[in-house]
């Protein structure tokens, strides 16, 4: 029974950000651009 549930895990859904286009997954803050919802949610600064 356990074996037979395996296949039908998935996978979680990955689209891309309106703001900066990088992957994020969906009803989470883009962690590249720090946004949700249109909205500047976290403060995200440049590595360098």
């Amino acid at each position: 029974m356990r074996q037979a549930y395996n296949s039908v895990m998935q996978l979680p859904q990955v689209n891309s950000c309106p703001q900066c286009d990088a992957p994020y997954i969906p009803h989470r803050v883009c962690p590249s651009c720090g946004h949700y919802k249109g909205r500047q949610i976290l403060t995200v600064d440049a590595l360098g």
